[in-house]
């Protein structure tokens, strides 16, 4: 039965979707088929794809630590969604922004502009000076849209966000989520990458990404998006690292506590909330840091639930949970290595997807397959 998905993943190699991949897919605890093949890396040297290898996660950063680190603020009445921005930083002269909340930043309807170059920039400057300064040019940008009134998917608002937890905390957001989440959760190899310091395991442990013109080399063991490589590795949109296994890890403790198996690290309806699709602008698909499947031409493909709750990442990742079917989908690639100019996957995978649930999801029936 799963030969089928194999046969299909073998396909992505020979067209050059990517050069390798990890698929993990898993029903409520199990792990119901766990495969990797194709290589890590290509040049400067071939390396076979393993389960264990680590990827540069890229926007998965959103959900799995900046999201994460809201949701914590909020179960601890440290944050409400929809206190404004301008009441947690101070002085604040934009007034433009005046009005926004983490709610509309979560939701990408704050009308903030999707991307900026900001590390041509910032690079100018001594690496300590630089989120102080690109705090100032986000709250300097114009906005795209007024705020409730278009989705626009921003990095510009997880950038924000990264402030406000600092705000709050006094903690950086790596130290926070170490201390909150990925250490209690025995997650060795899920972490925001620090450029200033060796890589966390040695480099030939990575997939490669993109080799980048701007740095003159093949990145692999740090970020790839080069605002967050500005920023010292990591900001509020980008720079986490992690495995298949400890993404399920993580992923699948929050949906035991949505479904009411509270471990303590968070409260049920703190997850529920965040999951729930907020509807602040019409036909709007986001929640609050997730994503949740469109009508047509949705990433997750065509047989997940209206309950259901995923993100993907520029370097080829993704993840989606099916919380009605109890089904998680983990797809890891390197599909910008050695170029991000091939964008295959974005049809293959809701492909992928609709074979996934067409061969696991039969009458509540589950095939168990380790390959």
């Amino acid at each position: 039965m799963t030969n089928k998905i194999t046969e299909f993943l073998k396909k992505g190699l020979k067209q050059k979707v990517y050069p390798g991949f990890v698929l993990l897919v898993a029903r409520k605890d199990d792990i119901v088929f766990f495969h990797n093949a194709g290589k890590r890396a290509l040049t400067p040297k071939p390396l076979p794809m393993e389960k264990e290898t680590i990827f540069d996660l890229a926007s998965l950063t959103k959900p799995l630590s900046t999201t994460l680190a809201i949701m914590k603020l909020v179960d601890e009445d440290l944050l409400g969604l929809d206190i404004t921005i301008s009441s947690i930083i101070s002085p604040f002269p934009w007034k433009d922004k005046a009005a926004l909340t983490p709610r509309l930043l979560l939701n990408h309807s704050a009308g903030l502009t999707d991307w900026k170059p900001f590390y041509l920039e910032l690079t100018k400057y001594p690496t300590k000076e630089r989120k102080p300064i690109l705090r100032r040019l986000i709250m300097e940008e114009p906005l795209y849209a007024e705020p409730k009134k278009v989705s626009l998917y921003s990095d510009l608002g997880f950038m924000l966000l990264e402030w406000i937890i600092e705000i709050i905390t006094g903690q950086d957001l790596s130290s926070l989520l170490n201390s909150t989440f990925y250490h209690p959760l025995g997650l060795k190899n899920l972490y925001l990458d620090h450029i200033n310091s060796d890589a966390l395991n040695e480099k030939d442990s990575y997939a490669a990404t993109e080799h980048c013109l701007w740095r003159k080399e093949i990145i692999q063991g740090h970020v790839h998006d080069e605002n967050a490589y500005a920023l010292g590795g990591y900001s509020g949109h980008a720079g986490l690292f992690g495995t298949a296994q400890d993404i399920f890890t993580l992923t699948n403790t929050l949906v035991k506590i949505y479904h009411g198996d509270s471990s303590g690290l968070l409260k049920t309806e703190t997850v529920r909330a965040f999951f729930s699709r907020q509807g602040i602008v019409p036909e709007s698909t986001c929640a609050l840091g997730w994503d949740t499947p469109s009508v047509e031409n949705s990433s997750s493909g065509d047989h997940f639930s209206s309950s259901s709750v995923g993100h993907t990442g520029f370097t080829g990742t993704s993840v989606w949970i099916d919380l009605e079917k109890n089904i998680t989908v983990i797809f890891l690639t390197n599909r910008i290595h050695p170029s991000r100019s091939n964008e295959k996957i974005k049809d293959f995978r809701p492909k992928l997807h609709n074979l996934i649930m067409q061969e696991f999801v039969r009458d509540n029936e589950i095939v168990r397959s380790r390959s």
